[in-house]
């Protein structure tokens, strides 16, 4: 053996026989510490000074006394950072195993993630194991929980909002503007008109019937435009006509429906006409501001930083402070932070380069870690035992047939009048029923100001999940429907040409412009 190993070994040998005697000696020192601190005790008692308990730790003789390691372990499990750890490892693991079981089954990952959210909450985990779900998601830890997955919203609401391209709303303004449109009225006047009949035995004490009916109106009007868009991607519908108006259409309603939403939570908030007319006019002139101001610097700005050396860590900096500026701004208005944030986000630099460095930058983090605490944390608010042991079951397929009827129908309904086949209308309209996450953050607002209660709140997020999960089926039936129609028709036939092929066709139609009634008799 080495001599530097013998030193090493002689090392650890003294240290631990060291402090080992100092330790069993300094116990000594305890009778005389007692009685020096009695002493003290009169002189004190005249002082403003605060005594602070000191936590003593006795040496015990039995290193294997089980009973008090699993105290001191226990103990350990329930300081807040061992709790909050624990929590995101398991709602991580939780997002990305159902997470992924979703995409085996076809369906976006994103519905395994809610079902995961909803999973850990009391519809499941706290109702087969009622102890676990106490000690993981005790009510004290909520508050932390809340506040980071109100982080990763803000920056998931920034990325959507890069994303959001408004180039795209020009190409087909027209039929995506009255597709979007109709897609936000129909439903909102379903949802308003269904608020009427359930006001007075499901919602809220001391909410008004207003605040009420504008909530129902737009938690049905909400179409998911990020799952919308990861849908018509994987069905390699992005550069299909098709693909291309439903994006756009979509992106008229996400534009929309939040500007609605900001009313709306104005409304709320207000208290009063005077009030509310003074936020409307504070909302309307930050985003003026936002877009005849900030969006121009924006445009500077993306000139001189794209590339990945040039987002030093000082500009990367100044993006997040711009976007919690701006969630700040719009939470202290009144119409909430994720509107300021989905703001900031439509007014960045139109610069690919940019855009790609700053998602890559923030999507990672806020996708995989911080936005299932939000997916688990609206799972702690479903309670589906509440449509059991109240009998709202009849309550919720009502809700799921309105929301139903009003996205898909008013979508495929407008589609058709803009001149589109039933084909691509029903699609559209199906396209524009996918709710998913945008739909838990409008639900998680209204229950956040006491506008819905927990039986509707747990409904509205079944109803989102249920509408989410039809997309990817219905398409598939619609494909199915009009496909098994054209092998029934008379309208094609085939055309064998020999030699020169290509004059084939070229015959044809001269043949057909010859006699025109052969062409009518042969279909």
């Amino acid at each position: 053996m080495k001599k530097i190993s013998l030193f090493y070994i002689f090392l650890i040998f003294l240290f631990v026989l060291s402090l080992g005697f100092i330790l069993q000696t300094g116990r000594n020192l305890e009778p005389e510490k007692k009685n020096f601190h009695s002493s003290q005790i009169s002189s004190e008692k005249n002082t403003n000074a605060k005594n602070y308990p000191v936590k003593t730790v006795p040496l015990r003789p039995d290193f294997l006394d089980v009973e008090a390691m699993g105290k001191i372990f226990s103990g350990h499990l329930r300081q807040p950072i061992s709790r909050l750890l624990l929590q995101l490892i398991i709602i991580m693991l939780s997002a990305r195993f159902f997470g992924k079981l979703a995409t085996l089954l076809g369906q976006p990952s994103v519905i395994g993630e809610i079902l995961a959210g909803i999973l850990l909450g009391p519809s499941l985990l706290g109702l087969i194991f009622p102890e676990g779900f106490q000690l993981l998601f005790p009510k004290e830890s909520l508050s932390t929980l809340q506040i980071l997955s109100q982080l990763g919203l803000l920056l998931f609401m920034f990325v959507i909002g890069m994303e959001l391209d408004l180039k795209i709303l020009k190409n087909q303004a027209e039929s995506a503007v009255i597709i979007s449109h109709s897609s936000i009225m129909f439903p909102f006047l379903l949802g308003a008109g269904l608020a009427y009949f359930i006001y007075v035995p499901l919602a809220p004490e001391g909410v008004d019937f207003i605040a009420f009916c504008l909530f129902m109106g737009i938690g049905m009007s909400i179409t998911a435009f990020p799952v919308l868009a990861r849908i018509i991607l994987e069905k390699g519908l992005t550069k299909t006509t098709l693909g291309s108006l439903a994006l756009t259409a979509a992106a008229a309603d996400n534009v929309t429906a939040w500007c609605i939403l900001a009313i709306v939570v104005t409304i709320v908030n207000a208290g009063s006409f005077s009030s509310g007319i003074l936020m409307i006019v504070m909302s309307l002139t930050y985003m003026l501001v936002m877009w005849k101001g900030i969006l121009p610097l924006m445009k500077r700005a993306g000139n001189l930083y794209t590339t990945k050396e040039s987002m030093t860590k000082t500009i990367t900096a100044f993006f997040f402070l711009f976007i919690f500026f701006s969630a700040w701004i719009t939470e202290a208005i009144g119409i909430h932070a994720l509107f300021g944030a989905f703001l900031a986000g439509v007014v960045m630099p139109d610069k690919k380069e940019l855009r790609d460095n700053l998602v890559e930058k923030i999507e990672d983090f806020s996708l995989t870690v911080l936005l299932p605490l939000f997916f688990a944390f609206t799972g702690l608010r479903t309670k589906f035992g509440l449509l059991s042991s109240s009998g709202l079951w009849p309550v919720f397929f009502l809700i799921l047939f309105v929301a139903v009827l009003g996205k898909l129908g008013g979508s495929s309904i407008a589609s058709r009048m803009s001149g589109k086949n039933w084909k691509d209308s029903l699609s559209i309209g199906i396209l524009m029923n996918t709710r998913g996450l945008m739909e838990l953050i409008v639900l998680n607002i209204g229950y956040d100001l006491g506008v819905l209660s927990e039986e509707i709140f747990s409904m509205m997020v079944l109803m989102a999940l249920a509408t989410t999960i039809m997309t990817g089926p219905g398409l598939k039936f619609v494909e199915f429907l009009f496909t098994k129609e054209s092998f029934t028709t008379t309208n094609t036939g085939i055309l064998i040409s020999f030699a020169q092929h290509s004059r084939g066709l070229e015959l044809l139609k001269i043949a057909y412009g010859l006699f025109p009634e052969k062409k009518k008799r042969e279909r």
